[in-house]
């Protein structure tokens, strides 16, 4: 799976975590940099990443991204990555901060959503401050996208 070449000064979606938004309510979304190696760097551009797992944790003051499953790259040779190794996210500090003290509440969570090339050739993440759906939430979810579908296809027939 290739990423799509995109125009210039547009971002290219790399990886996309679904189960993020069916899984939570998604509050604040913030693009964050990411610590990377230099194959890592090139098996995203070549689309190799995958985020099923990926959650977010602060360690000592750090926000670091953990299970993000980077492919090893084939030319890498014995420099190649550990490929779910931690990574260190990279945001200002007050934003840092702010995500700490909302993760001390209860229910708040951190989770990774996108991985992208910015329009720079810098792959970012993007995560969100999240708080977790109950079932019945997920069964309302999932409602409202057959209903969405329903009308479309409605809509498309006529």
């Amino acid at each position: 799976m290739q990423p799509q070449a995109a125009k210039q000064n547009e971002p290219v979606v790399v990886a996309n975590n679904k189960r993020a938004n069916f899984e939570y309510f998604l509050l604040e979304k913030y693009d964050a940099g990411i610590v990377l190696t230099g194959t890592e760097v090139k098996a995203c551009k070549t689309g190799k990443v995958s985020m099923s797992d990926a959650y977010c944790y602060f360690s000592s003051g750090e926000l670091m991204l953990k299970h993000l499953h980077i492919a090893e790259y084939k030319q890498g040779g014995v420099y190649n990555h550990e490929p779910k190794r931690e990574r260190k996210l990279l945001l200002k500090k007050r934003e840092l901060r702010k995500l700490e003290a909302k993760m001390k509440e209860r229910g708040y969570t951190i989770v990774p959503t996108l991985v992208f090339i910015s329009s720079k050739g810098l792959v970012k993440v993007e995560i969100a401050l999240a708080k977790g759906k109950k079932t019945f939430n997920k069964k309302e979810s999932i409602k409202e996208k057959d209903l969405r579908r329903d009308m479309d296809r409605h809509l498309s027939g006529d």
